[in-house]
């Protein structure tokens, strides 16, 4: 037997071509393991063990793009991924512990915050989910790509949404009413990204649960199908529904003493560290819908957008910074056009009875009751009108300022009858107040400044006077239709600006996009 040696210059690249075999075999492995071997692990299924990361990343990247029109935010959802790499991270991280079953679950109870289940997709997510559970559910690595895709982008879109819709409400107020000026925190960036590093699915949905004492008390309200007095069963739900969904919007005060108005109630608080220091009866702007022709049960498509009523009380926060003792009234030219000059044409005298000089110009008109009133209207009229202080004058005694784009404030009123009716929506957009003299005792407290408001709210001979409060406190008006009192029975009022039939009607756009 004759044995040929082997040349020494041949094994070196005998050896590296050895070592290249193996090193491309083990990369390959590795490839593998971060995500194929994970795969046929968990699911037995022959077919994941030939899938790659960038095969995935390939359809899933066009997945998305092809999606987009579909996705809440699209943006997000792409630019985050895009970051990322196109990582299959809820495939990955949450399918094979039980987490998107436990998200799906979550999803089904969506009907006790008066959502429908069907915006996050629970059924979709469930059948992707099953078809991994299963040996032979995925038969070619295409399908395993797309299914992946399908399940990782459905994942992520409906829990982006539930974490924001529970967070942060569905609708954003400021998109929806014309007349809404509230400081209203939406989800971002930011707080999205949070779904993309729970490590703990069901304490994460457990945290977002809305948990305020009022929010509990209209959701079982809601879980009992009550029917509020004068009112079916459908339509409370109705009312619980659009309550439900202003709880959820991120407009609520946080600091310990701050004004509170409801315009639906017709009424102020003051409240001091979570309990309500003083009360009263307020009156508010004219609604469209004063008479409740318009119900949550009846209503034309006339209602299903706002359309403000020219006097409605704007929703908004602020800071009362002071107040105008003997205030003088710089009418606005809206009300001196339909009202003042209609007056002062029938007579002549009106204006000096009540106490209202007239300018042209900047300049004080010396004799307004020689001017023919009959023949001014709003086209040609330049004309402005400014009330003095006095027992007629339409502010009262005091107004409340503080900065907001309506030029409303609170402000005493000589009109006090119509505290005694039950339905206050009689101003021209600002707030009349039941009791001004005790809103000033309690924002100054008993000392100097309020002895001067005292003093000069009492004086014969009036004269304006400005005082700054010693810290500004804030103000909240907003529109409640329901709500638990402090003795946790619920209250009930009427739509008297027709936004519950607004806000009902676009959250029926997004909870049943199929009808509308």
């Amino acid at each position: 037997m004759i044995i040929t040696p082997v040349k020494k210059t041949a094994v070196p690249v005998l050896i590296l071509l050895i070592l290249s075999i193996l090193l491309t075999f083990q990369s390959c492995k590795k490839k593998r393991s971060e995500m194929a071997n994970v795969l046929y692990k968990k699911t037995h299924n022959k077919v994941f063990r030939d899938v790659t990361p960038e095969g995935f990343s390939e359809v899933f990247e066009k997945m998305l793009k092809g999606e987009r029109s579909k996705l809440t935010h699209a943006d997000f959802i792409l630019s985050y991924y895009d970051k990322t790499g196109y990582k299959p991270e809820f495939v990955m991280n949450h399918l094979f512990n039980g987490d998107l079953t436990t998200t799906t679950n979550y999803y089904m109870q969506a009907g006790d915050h008066g959502l429908e289940p069907a915006m996050f997709q629970p059924e979709q997510l469930r059948t992707l989910i099953n078809k991994f559970a299963a040996t032979n559910g995925i038969k070619t690595v295409d399908e395993a790509y797309h299914d992946m895709a399908e399940l990782e982008l459905t994942a992520a879109n409906s829990l982006i949404n539930y974490s924001n819709d529970l967070q942060y409400g569905v609708i954003n107020p400021k998109k929806v009413f014309e007349r809404y000026f509230m400081a209203t925190k939406r989800p971002d960036s930011l707080s999205m990204t949070e779904i993309f590093h729970i490590h703990n699915m069901q304490n994460y949905l457990d945290s977002i649960q809305p948990k305020s004492p009022q929010y509990i008390a209209l959701q079982n309200a809601l879980k009992n199908n009550i029917a509020a007095p004068g009112r079916s069963a459908e339509e409370t739900k109705r009312l619980l529904l659009v309550n439900l969904e202003r709880l959820r919007w991120r407009n609520k005060p946080y600091e310990d003493k701050y004004v509170i108005v409801n315009i639906a109630d017709y009424g102020l608080n003051v409240i001091d560290s979570g309990h309500s220091v003083l009360k009263m009866k307020v009156c508010v702007g004219q609604g469209r819908n004063m008479d409740n022709a318009n119900t949550l049960m009846a209503y034309n498509d006339t209602c299903k957008e706002d359309k403000p009523y020219a006097h409605e009380t704007p929703q908004l926060n602020s800071l009362i910074h002071s107040v105008e003792v003997n205030p003088v009234w710089n009418i606005p030219r809206s009300i001196a056009n339909k009202e003042i000059i209609v007056e002062a044409a029938k007579d002549r005298f009106y204006l000096s009875n009540k106490s209202i000089d007239v300018y042209k110009n900047d300049k004080l008109v010396d004799n307004p009751e020689d001017i023919d009133w009959s023949k001014v209207t709003k086209e040609n009229s330049d004309y402005d009108f400014k009330q003095n202080p006095g027992e007629d004058n339409s502010l009262g005694k005091i107004k409340f300022l503080f900065n907001n784009k309506s030029s409303v404030y609170l402000h005493d009123t000589p009109a006090k009858y119509a505290f005694y009716k039950k339905m206050r929506a009689v101003s021209h957009g600002c707030v009349r107040l039941g009791d001004p003299q005790g809103l000033a005792l309690n924002l100054f407290g008993p000392g100097d400044k309020y002895e001067t408001i005292s003093t000069d709210m009492a004086a014969d001979n009036p004269e304006p006077t400005t005082i700054y409060l010693p810290k500004k406190v804030p103000v909240y008006i907003t529109y409640v239709t329901c709500w638990a009192d402090e003795n946790g029975a619920l209250q009930f009022r009427q739509d008297v600006y027709g936004l519950d039939i607004v806000l009902y009607d676009h959250l029926q756009r997004y909870m049943h996009p199929q009808v509308n």
